[in-house]
Order: C-alpha cells, then sequence, then structure tokens
C-alpha cells in the first residue's frame, strides 16, 4: 500500500515554492494578465467594426431605401393625411418623386417634371374664341376639374416613377447609378486636390506621360467599385440574416463579394492611404479597419 504524499513533497513535486504567498499572488497576476488580454481582445475586435456591414451612416442608408429622409414620413401621419384628405384627391405617397433625384424606368427629374408640365398644357380645357357665347360659370367647373384630374394624375405617375415602390433589382441600379456619381472621378477630380508625387517620379528621368482623357463617366475606378461591391453587399446580407439562413449559394455570393471588396481597399489603401479620396470614400461608405485587415468570415 503506497503511502499519501506530505503536502510539503506534493509542492515539490508540482514545482511550486514553499511560500504559499508568492505562489498565490503569482496565481493572481496570472488572472488578472488572461482577463486583461481577454478585454482588450474585444476591444480591437469593436475597433475594427463589422467586416460586412461596418458603419450605419447616412449614405449607406439611403442605399437601402433609395429614398431622402426629408421623403419619408411616420405611419400617423400618413394616417391623418389619409382621414382628412378630399375624395377627389388622393392621398399623399410615403416618398413623392419630386423629392428624389433618382427615379425608376431610367427617367431623371427635369425629364420627369417636363413630361408632367407638357402633359398638363396638353390636356387643357380649349378656351372658346367666342366669349360671348361662353358660360363662365361652366368654364369655371372644367378648369377645376382639369386641375384635379392633373393632381391625380400627377400623384399616381409619382408613385409609379418612385424608387419605394421599385423591387430591389431596380434600387440597385439606381444605387449603382448613385454611386458612380458620387465617387465618380469625372466629378471628384473638380474638387479633390491630386495625389502627391513620389519620390521616385520626383527623381526619374523618364519623362511623365499625359493621362488618358476620359470618355465617359468613371465606373472603374477603385472606389466606384467598392461602392458598387458594397450597395450589393447589404442587400445579399439582407437576405441572409433573415428567413434565408440556410441559403447556402447566398451565403458563397455573399461571401466571393466580401473578399473582392476587401483585395479592392488593400489596393486602394495601399495607394491612396490618407488622401482626401480615400478619406472620403471611407466616411461615407461607413467602411471600417475589418472590412479589409485579417480574415473575413461569413458565420
Amino acid at each position: 500500500m503506497r503511502r499519501p504524499k506530505s503536502p510539503k513533497s506534493h509542492q515539490r513535486s508540482r514545482g511550486l515554492s514553499e511560500d504559499s504567498y508568492a505562489y498565490h499572488h503569482a496565481r493572481q497576476r496570472r488572472a488578472a494578465n488572461v482577463t486583461r488580454k481577454a478585454e482588450l481582445r474585444e476591444e480591437r475586435a469593436a475597433a475594427l467594426g463589422d467586416p460586412i456591414r461596418g458603419v450605419t451612416t447616412p449614405f449607406v442608408e439611403s442605399l437601402d431605401s433609395s429614398i431622402p429622409s426629408e421623403a419619408t414620413t411616420t405611419d400617423e401621419a400618413l394616417a391623418d393625411a389619409t382621414t382628412t384628405s378630399s375624395p377627389d384627391k388622393p392621398p399623399p405617397s410615403p416618398a413623392s418623386a419630386a423629392d428624389e433625384d433618382h427615379l425608376n424606368y431610367y427617367l431623371t427629374k427635369p425629364e420627369f417634371e417636363e413630361s408632367l408640365e407638357y402633359s398638363r398644357v396638353l390636356s387643357e380645357p380649349l378656351v372658346s374664341t367666342e366669349r360671348e357665347r361662353v358660360d363662365p360659370a361652366r368654364e369655371a367647373e372644367e378648369a377645376k376639374a382639369h386641375e384635379v384630374g392633373h393632381e391625380t394624375a400627377s400623384e399616381a405617375i409619382s408613385r409609379i416613377v418612385s424608387l419605394a415602390n421599385a423591387n430591389n433589382k431596380e434600387r440597385t441600379r439606381a444605387n449603382v447609378q448613385r454611386i458612380i456619381d458620387t465617387f465618380g472621378r469625372h466629378n471628384t477630380d473638380t474638387y479633390f486636390k491630386p495625389k502627391a508625387p513620389s519620390l521616385q517620379s520626383t527623381y526619374s528621368t523618364i519623362a511623365e506621360q499625359k493621362p488618358t482623357p476620359r470618355a465617359g463617366p468613371d465606373t472603374g475606378s477603385s472606389e466606384v467599385q467598392i461602392g458598387i461591391l458594397t450597395a450589393k453587399i447589404r442587400v445579399l446580407a439582407d437576405r441572409y440574416e433573415g428567413a434565408n439562413r440556410n441559403d447556402k449559394v447566398n451565403k458563397r455570393n455573399l461571401r466571393l463579394l466580401l473578399h473582392r471588396r476587401q483585395k479592392l481597399l488593400k489596393y486602394m489603401h495601399r495607394k491612396e492611404r490618407g488622401s482626401q479620396r480615400w478619406t472620403n470614400m471611407v466616411e461615407q461608405m461607413g467602411l471600417t479597419e475589418a472590412t479589409w485587415k485579417g480574415q473575413i468570415a461569413v458565420k
């Protein structure tokens, strides 16, 4: 029968000191260090942000809805307007085409307003040249009926061309056009400072080549492609986080878009870091360091 070890021999076998105070003090310091490491790890993860969505900004919110914030109204306001409106005039729409810059069906705001004015002129009741035989009361009624009919038709057409009533495909197309107008270099080159020359180009003896003149809107620069990928990523993320959690094809497409955006962000961070172009894109799109640093995993 083996004899049990004494407490002193048990401490020696574990390689511990005979001083119990130093032993417990070392264990406390180790536990404090482990706790501090976990806290720092959580702080760093929070500072990096969400690798999929980043930080929510007004521009990103407008991509989700395709409606400016001033055009949206509350449900209570819509209910009050519906009950107080006259039967001849339709209730107001949650988003009117008059408040939007980008419309559906490839329409622009000037074209839409011009078409409404042209239709109003065409549908006006004709004014008789024989004023002695005209009934003023009937003429006033016809003019009033024409105005009411034109307002009703204008409201109906506004709802048809409004992006609030469009599907995801049309909203994505409008968002792509907005991103091209916002981040395209055919517009940003007019107010952003050019990139500072590198030391290699400064002391180089080779003559600098002139850039090729642009033939149209900028659709291929890094910031434009990053913005387009961000708009598509948010659409896929909304679908994946909903009822389609087990959609493997959607998950794979989302992962491919995330990694493609990560490569472009790494390239632009290396080439344009600290420039106005980089700062403007990161601030408006709400992109954090997690979108281009480290590994991105879709769970």
